[in-house]
């Protein structure tokens, strides 16, 4: 009775130790309190949980978005590196679990004996087993960092996500730009080359200088010399476009419209609280500590004694038909226990590496809070800059229309000399270039106002992703 009691005693005094483990979980804090709101003119309503490009309302944006996170290779690869973290989490899962074995051999052996040369068989079949008792949670604590990393790679993923599809969205208006920026050519091409002819005419009749002839086919070369710059800008556009979608650069074939979109709305920035949980990149930080953590509390509890159950169950004979009838059954069961005694001090440094690792990663989930704060505010003075600068390229570019029609009508109608209205034609397909530019810039201020506050759209489509993946016979 008393033998009894005192295993049920080791027994519950096993299972409380199993529980324990010998490091404290540490804390990731931010280095000081999060803001209120973000600057001056943010909208501090929710953030619509859709993704973020549907405010274009451009179908052939939308279609080339799914094509993209679809078909890219930068994606491709991303799950990749994911299911190589996974794997790595049930190879350390499986730790936590007894292992077994069959082992069996067979021979032959000819020697001399008491009655002359002898022949025999010889055939073994056992099943070996093995089990770590986990006392310190050193098993449970690399599963857990295991586990930890795979949830940092998927955050990692949707942030891969998210950044494609801006890039995607800044290359597709710049394709449209480009486009609208070929056609203002062919017009200032086609209105200067109107010009010459009048300048021409005139000359002939003797109204004008020759220098007035000259003037004006400059400013016509210069603008035919302008248009294979932007056709240059505009095929690298089309095939870097193409190549994110996963094609190759040749296949540049697709219906890109050739005007901007205006942004009248305001995007959603929310509040400051919630870009922690949007940001994929900082959830993926904070994912890294709780793993370094996780290392620490392994690293330490290698210090401390480990106990490994062994066991060994099989049989021996001459004969193979007659092996699991044979009188010679064995079996063993063995308690192993190590304890690490002299080391050179190895598993103290790992604990401080582990600690210093884990002090780098705090200083960079720190640091990765600042910049998305940064990234949201200067998004929003883009936006708001963007705006006044757009407003300010209008005006100008009707002030330089006015002056480029009234420099004409007084140049042909011999009020005055050719250079005004060489000066207004410079001017005005210059101001209406800038204004192109401005207005996708627009864009990419609004597509770095939708990365800078990040989305929760990413999750499903990577967990779709897998789910395909389960469905063609592939774990994920």
């Amino acid at each position: 009775m008393k033998k009894d009691l005192f295993r049920l005693a080791g027994l519950l005094l096993l299972l409380a130790l199993s529980a324990c483990s010998p490091q404290r979980p540490r804390q990731a804090s931010l280095p000081q309190p999060l803001p209120v709101r973000f600057g001056t003119g943010a909208d501090e309503t929710a953030v619509s949980v859709e993704p973020w490009w549907h405010q274009f309302q451009d179908p052939q944006l939308d279609a080339l978005m799914q094509e993209a996170l679809a078909a890219n290779l930068d994606l491709a690869q991303g799950h990749a590196r994911l299911r190589q973290v996974q794997a790595l989490a049930r190879i350390a899962t499986a730790a936590r679990w007894p292992s077994a074995e069959l082992q069996g051999t067979a021979g032959r052996v000819r020697q001399k004996g008491l009655f002359g040369t002898e022949t025999a068989n010889s055939y073994r079949l056992s099943v070996a087993a093995g089990f770590e008792l986990d006392l310190w949670r050193k098993l449970a604590s690399r599963s857990e960092a295991a586990r930890l990393d795979v949830l940092a790679a998927r955050q990692e993923l949707q942030t891969l996500y998210l950044s494609l599809s801006a890039q995607l969205a800044d290359v597709y208006y710049l394709v449209v730009e480009q486009r609208a920026q070929l056609q203002l050519v062919d017009t200032t091409i086609a209105s200067f080359a109107d010009t010459l002819q009048r300048v021409e005419s005139r000359y002939r009749q003797g109204l004008v200088p020759a220098l007035d002839v000259y003037q004006s086919r400059q400013n016509l070369a210069a603008a035919r010399a302008r248009r294979p710059v932007v056709e240059q800008t505009l095929a690298a556009a089309e095939h870097a476009l193409v190549v994110l979608v996963g094609r190759y650069p040749a296949q540049t074939a697709f219906g890109a419209v050739d005007r901007l979109p205006a942004l009248d709305s305001v995007f959603a920035a929310g509040l400051p609280a919630t870009l922690l949980t949007r940001r994929p990149d900082i959830a993926a930080a904070h994912s890294r500590l709780r793993a370094d953590d996780a290392r620490i509390a392994a690293a330490i509890a290698e210090r401390f004694p480990s106990f490994n159950l062994i066991a060994d169950y099989g049989g021996a004979d001459s004969e193979l038909a007659s092996l699991l009838d044979s009188p010679n059954i064995f079996w063993n069961l063995l308690v192993n226990l190590a304890q690490p005694l002299l080391d050179g001090g190895r598993r103290r440094a790992e604990v401080d590496r582990q600690r210093a690792l884990f002090d780098e990663h705090l200083a960079a989930y720190r640091q990765t809070v600042l910049q998305a704060f940064q990234e949201v505010e200067d998004a929003l003075v883009q936006e708001r800059t963007a705006d006044e600068r757009i407003d300010g390229l209008q005006q100008q570019v009707a002030a330089t229309a006015g002056a480029l029609r009234l420099a004409t009508d007084r140049y042909l109608l011999g009020l005055s000399e050719y250079l005004p209205v060489l000066t207004a034609q410079i001017t005005h397909a210059e101001a209406q270039r800038n204004l192109l530019e401005a207005r996708r810039l627009r864009i990419v201020a609004r597509t770095s106002l939708a990365r800078a506050v990040g989305g929760v759209w990413m999750a499903s489509l990577i967990e779709q992703r897998d789910n395909q993946k389960l469905s063609k016979g592939m774990r994920p």
